[in-house]
């Protein structure tokens, strides 16, 4: 992982202004003489910079997505606590974190700090730029904010703006990290037990009915307690626990709420997507019950230049990190098409 360290004031969206700013991220190969082999990867909710680790069979040595002939990018947001400033970061002014006082932050805010991150490397052309879910949500906004830097864009489980079924998930994650006694807590494990109840919501919009009867029904009829499905989403709420922070998710799913392409554009949202001139490829899961076909279907009848592809899968909106063989298919066909 590098860091990049931007001492300088950043003015987030709000009008809240950060006295410093740093930047996580991973970068893989290199970059070719005339700058045109840049993959630039936007990461989703819980995720990280390093997206060879997180994205595999996409990204990666003998992947589609290869170092041996791409300069891939890929840096950690804003609000996150992977190592850009967020939460969980000291505030140089009282030189203790931030915690529950970090401000509010937006998708804009993010691809700002983006932005600032690609001047630095002296990255001036995007070839692609991609991400799903929440990272599509980054993508979109790039695509408006620089739209000649950007030359193509892949989004999958995705949308332009955040839609009430989504808002009403968030509002509900953060409701229970609040129910958590130590929330307010200036600690860095300050909401623990909230967030792994937070998780646990999450993970009934990540996968759907279907995956949950497939993978845990119990095969005893006669047991009474201790069911494997309940198992499973304790599980996944501990493994979360360990490794991410309650105050960042509270603080992301505030900016994903926030999210919406035409905010301070004029209001609408079909005017947005028209401005979208890159060459775009969506993919649509149609088993994702989050950012359901729907939104990608409305993207691609929009965006003037949008290819939309609606795949097969059994794991919901999951499917945008599993289903990395059809993912491969459909963009290497369509990177040969453009």
């Amino acid at each position: 992982m590098n860091v990049f360290n931007y001492p300088q004031p950043f003015t987030l969206e709000n009008g809240v202004v950060l006295p410093e700013l740093q930047i996580a991220y991973h970068t893989y190969g290199k970059l070719n003489a005339n700058g045109s082999n840049v993959v630039w990867v936007c990461h989703a909710l819980t995720a990280n910079s390093d997206c060879v680790d997180w994205w595999k069979g996409l990204i990666g040595p003998s992947c589609l997505i290869d170092p041996e002939e791409y300069f891939i990018v890929c840096a950690n947001i804003l609000g996150s606590c992977y190592g850009t400033t967020g939460p969980t970061s000291i505030n140089p002014q009282t030189g203790a974190p931030y915690y529950s006082d970090f401000p509010t932050v937006t998708i804009r805010d993010m691809v700002k700090a983006h932005i600032l991150l690609r001047e630095a490397l002296g990255i001036e052309k995007i070839g692609l730029l991609m991400g799903g879910s929440m990272g599509g949500y980054q993508v979109l906004e790039w695509c408006m904010m620089e739209p000649r830097r950007i030359e193509k864009s892949f989004l999958i489980a995705t949308s332009p703006s955040e839609s009430a079924w989504g808002v009403a998930v968030h509002t509900a994650q953060r409701l229970a990290i609040e129910a958590d006694n130590t929330w307010r807590n200036h600690d860095a494990h300050a909401g623990a037990q909230g967030l792994k109840a937070a998780r646990a919501i999450g993970m009934l919009t990540y996968r759907n009915y279907g995956i949950f009867q497939d993978t845990q029904t119990d095969p005893d009829p006669e047991k009474i307690d201790h069911f494997r499905a309940s198992s499973y989403i304790q599980y996944q709420g501990e493994k979360l626990a360990k490794r991410f922070n309650a105050f960042s998710y509270w603080l992301l799913t505030k900016s994903m709420d926030s999210h919406h392409l035409a905010r301070g554009r004029g209001g609408d949202l079909i005017s947005a997507l028209n401005t979208i001139q890159q060459p775009t490829l969506i993919i649509g899961i149609d088993s994702d019950i989050l950012c359901p076909l729907a939104e990608q279907r409305f993207m691609a009848e929009h965006i003037p230049h949008a290819s939309l592809i609606e795949i097969g899968s059994s794991y919901g909106h999951d499917g945008f990190i599993i289903e990395a063989k059809q993912i491969t298919e459909h963009l290497s066909h369509w990177l040969k098409s453009c």
